[in-house]
């Protein structure tokens, strides 16, 4: 059964970027390795061997608005899987590769309910931070998977978004130790 897991890479204080929406030394993981992930990414053997399937596994990518935005949603491209659901009050700009699996919804249940479709039996990935945080309060999230970079910002985007209650976690069902990253995995305790 398909499982929608939350995830980004993230400093040790729990931020996706910094203040001033710069990720830093948090990505320089992807350029310590000799295994060819992609043409941005050359990793370690270890956290390729955690990162290739972890990616094969996502049929649809859930996003915000802002995401969208920074990437230019990946040129039509997704990063990884089929789809891509892009949260946003805005409607898929004019004229922007009209041929591209994105889809944009004006809700976060809404996005995760089509995402769990069009995933089929594969994962649903959604970026941590506000998206990934809502998703999360609303208890649509099973797995929350974090890269945790050994870097202390002090301040920024918060893995978790505006979530302010309390949630337990499972203990990690997976930690694995790359050069430079740590990788974890934890089931949302029900």
């Amino acid at each position: 059964m398909s499982k929608v897991v939350m995830h980004n890479v993230v400093s040790v204080d729990g931020f996706i970027a910094d203040a001033d929406d710069q990720v830093g030394p948090l990505f320089d993981w992807y350029g310590n390795g000799d295994v060819h992930l992609s043409e941005f990414a050359q990793i370690s053997k270890v956290s390729a061997e955690y990162v290739e399937p972890m990616l094969a596994s996502i049929g649809t990518l859930v996003v915000g608005r802002h995401v969208f935005d920074m990437t230019n949603g990946w040129e039509g491209k997704p990063p990884t899987g089929a789809h891509i659901v892009v949260v946003s009050h805005r409607p898929r700009p004019e004229g922007w590769h009209p041929e591209a699996p994105y889809h944009f919804v004006d809700d976060v249940a809404q996005a995760i309910e089509l995402a769990r479709e069009l995933a089929g039996e594969r994962n649903v990935g959604v970026a941590a931070g506000d998206v990934g945080g809502q998703a999360f309060a609303l208890g649509l999230v099973d797995e929350v998977a974090m890269d945790v970079v050994p870097v202390v910002f002090g301040s920024g985007k918060r893995y978790f978004g505006s979530v302010d209650a309390q949630h337990l976690l499972e203990d990690p069902h997976t930690v694995i130790q790359g050069d430079r990253v740590l990788h974890l995995r934890y089931r949302v305790r029900r």
